[in-house]
């Protein structure tokens, strides 16, 4: 099956996965999925073929050389961001594109436009891939899996290519934050592994954000308004008061790069109760303790009667973690070179399953799928860039065999 096809054929899975469940994996169209996939693991004729209870769907292709060589793994994620729906997907193929504004869906004047989307341009001559402007793609990261399935199956067609074991994973609910919650390291057993999982062509990342939630709850007084006079906490007011004491620099339109930030996602009250929810990111360690500090702060001098303040720490910057491993960066950039992919090596404004299996004791940097404009209608990837992601792979396990 090439490449293409695989990639269309798994987009036609409805996968997105939900907060509201609270089931693993939190949808079933997820485990559906995994189920064909491992059909398939096992057709293109992979060994150790596995799907646990939770969704997570592991195998092997064994090593065909003597030599004791480290195992490598390679990670995607089965399920499809919430923000957009992922049903009944009807990708398109746009050839040899010639530079002009893709119309999605013309009946609604759903419009892929240079203007507002100019990466495009980068792209002339080559194959992309669409939806109709009703749902997502899914590139995020049904490219990154069909990447790594035509990696494999290369290898097994061309068994005269000397390799170690490999390592593959497919894991549920990354979008919802719990991909690696319940990932078995230990049975995985891979010396270190990549996410293939970025975006567009070149990207290799090795730190992320550090990342928090804190839910804000202020408790108001409601008095009748008419007899309100120095008794009345208006808890929406006291929240206003709360949040304009934030950097009003820094909040996600207004950062990029290594720029933290603070992000109020919800705002819920009465003026007897409001309850706020903010994320905090930052890159650096001390930095990000320092924004933690500064919502708990500002509750004191408000009033640390009427506020309380919980944050909850969501994942870490891996970059501590794959700093004393970086010849697994410098692994990843030299098989971009050597397929002619010039590295883009930058942090990730977010978070990565990488991350957590970091943590666990599996360094993983993220390399890039190809996609662009992931969770919305105007997701695109181009075919060229999947090709160069499954050339990568390839050339990563080649290199790794060359390891003295």
């Amino acid at each position: 099956m090439s490449l293409v096809s695989r990639f269309l054929r798994y987009v036609s899975f409805a996968t997105a996965s939900s907060t509201q469940t609270g089931a693993v994996p939190s949808t079933e169209g997820q485990l559906l999925f995994a189920r064909a996939l491992a059909d398939e693991l096992r057709a293109i004729g992979l060994s150790e073929v596995e799907l646990d209870r939770n969704g997570y769907l592991m195998a092997t292709l064994p090593a065909n050389s003597a030599a004791a060589l480290p195992v490598i793994g390679f990670i995607a994620h089965l399920d499809t961001s919430p923000d957009a729906s992922g049903e009944n997907v009807q990708p398109r193929v746009v050839t040899n594109y010639d530079g002009a504004d893709i119309v999605l869906n013309a009946e609604e004047n759903i419009v892929l436009s240079v203007t507002d989307f100019p990466e495009l341009t980068n792209y002339v001559g080559q194959d992309i891939v669409v939806a109709n402007g009703k749902t997502l793609l899914g590139a995020d990261d049904k490219a990154g899996i069909a990447e790594i399935v035509s990696a494999m199956e290369y290898f097994i067609a061309h068994p005269e290519i000397v390799h170690g074991k490999i390592r593959i994973a497919f894991t549920p609910d990354e979008e919802i934050g719990q991909g690696a919650a319940h990932f078995d390291v230990e049975k995985f057993a891979a010396d270190w592994a990549y996410t293939v999982d970025g975006g567009a062509i070149g990207e290799l990342e090795y730190e992320n954000f550090n990342a928090a939630e804190a839910t804000v709850r202020i408790k108001g007084r409601n008095i009748h308004p008419g007899y309100a006079k120095g008794k009345m906490i208006n808890s929406l007011l006291v929240a206003n008061r709360f949040i304009a004491q934030l950097p009003a620099a820094e909040t996600p339109e207004n950062t990029d790069g290594r720029e933290g930030f603070f992000h109020l996602t919800e705002m819920n009250g009465t003026v007897e109760e409001t309850v706020l929810q903010i994320i905090i990111r930052d890159h650096g360690s001390e930095r990000f303790e320092q924004r933690k500090q500064l919502l708990r702060d500002i509750a004191k001098r408000i009033g640390d009667s009427i506020i309380s303040v919980e944050i909850r720490d969501q994942y870490r910057n891996m970059r501590e973690k794959i700093e004393p491993v970086m010849y697994i960066v410098e692994l990843a950039e030299q098989a971009m070179r050597e397929v002619g992919v010039e590295p883009l090596v930058k942090p990730i404004r977010g978070g990565t399953d990488g991350a957590q299996l970091s943590f666990k004791g599996l360094p993983c940097p993220n390399i890039f799928a190809g996609g662009h404009n992931f969770h919305g209608r105007y997701e695109f990837v181009p075919v060229q860039s999947m090709q160069k992601a499954m050339e990568v792979i390839i050339r990563i396990v080649e290199n790794n065999a060359q390891i003295d």
